[in-house]
């Protein structure tokens, strides 16, 4: 191949979320993940963990134990079933939420979303009140993380359910008072409905799942439907806008075709793409654990 043909591709970066009070990955080896959170100890099915484990023992007050069918159920098996109902758990040392042990396997949050967090707050710290967006926003605590800090926010999920658990958490937080539109529709809908309002947003964080559907019946599927949000997206920044983030979890996708997706939207803004994946490192840095893809644009 001569070299006028060859084609290099774009610098990866990794956003690794260290341990900490609030979340620490203790452990992990044979398809499972040992996980504090908080004063709290979890097992929890982890494909990617292909290595061997650190430690020879795991105590823990709950596991999840994944269905034998690949449908993706499960239970958990809890040593004390108050867990069942929750309990307060924190980001940040300044934001308070419940977390749960859920049919899904997860707690409720996702522990691994602390550097896109920060990365966020560090890309609005000198707008006093930026005005951001979180379209399939979940239970808030990335909300609630960004409102703290000073963010006016219009929180966005499909599921009611969703959206009372995240307004609860902004009264468990201290944060009711804080200016955040909370929004129970489609991301899609709500995003096309923004764009012909001539609303223009400082920053949206995207979390998309890779199959749901919205209050009416909406069917949203990752591939089909991404590039139509994401050009709504653009629509809604301007050169004057600081970010865009997208996480993609559990779903067979490229951080290439990530960045080649956001390109064509947003090349046209000043600033750069960047793409990589979230990870979360041991307790000891003995190494990564990969969570997710993600794409970037920032001005």
């Amino acid at each position: 191949m001569s070299d006028a043909l060859a084609v290099t591709g774009p610098e990866l970066i990794t956003m690794i979320s260290q341990p900490r009070a609030d979340y620490t990955l203790v452990d992990s080896g044979h398809g499972r993940k040992y996980e504090r959170y908080g004063d709290y100890h979890f097992i929890r099915p982890e494909p990617q963990a292909m290595w061997s484990p650190r430690l020879d023992d795991w105590p823990a007050d709950g596991e999840f134990i994944p269905a034998s069918d690949e449908d993706g159920g499960g239970r958990w098996q809890l040593r004390d079933e108050t867990l069942r109902e929750g309990w307060i758990a924190n980001w940040n040392g300044e934001v308070d939420f419940q977390a749960k042990c859920t049919p899904f396997r997860h707690l409720a949050y996702f522990p691994d979303m602390d550097p896109v967090w920060c990365w966020m707050r560090q890309c609005v710290a000198d707008h006093a009140q930026p005005q951001l967006m979180n379209l399939f926003g979940y239970t808030g605590v990335g909300t609630l993380a960004m409102a703290a800090s000073g963010a006016h926010m219009v929180h966005v999920d499909a599921s009611k359910k969703s959206v009372a658990q995240a307004r609860e958490n902004a009264d468990i937080a201290g944060l009711s008072d804080k200016p955040v539109r909370w929004i129970i529709e489609d991301a899609g809908k709500f995003a096309a409905r923004e764009v012909r309002r001539g609303r223009r947003y400082d920053g949206i964080i995207l979390d998309p799942p890779k199959f749901g559907r919205g209050p009416g019946g909406e069917r949203w599927q990752l591939e089909e439907n991404l590039p139509d949000l994401l050009a709504d997206c653009r629509q809604l920044l301007d050169e004057k806008s600081r970010f865009l983030f997208l996480t993609v979890y559990a779903v067979r996708m490229s951080a290439i075709a990530l960045h080649a997706l956001l390109t064509e939207y947003f090349s046209d803004l000043p600033g750069k793409i960047e793409v990589g994946e979230l990870a979360v490192a041991e307790e000891t840095g003995r190494l990564l654990l990969p969570t997710a893809l993600f794409a970037r644009w920032s001005a």
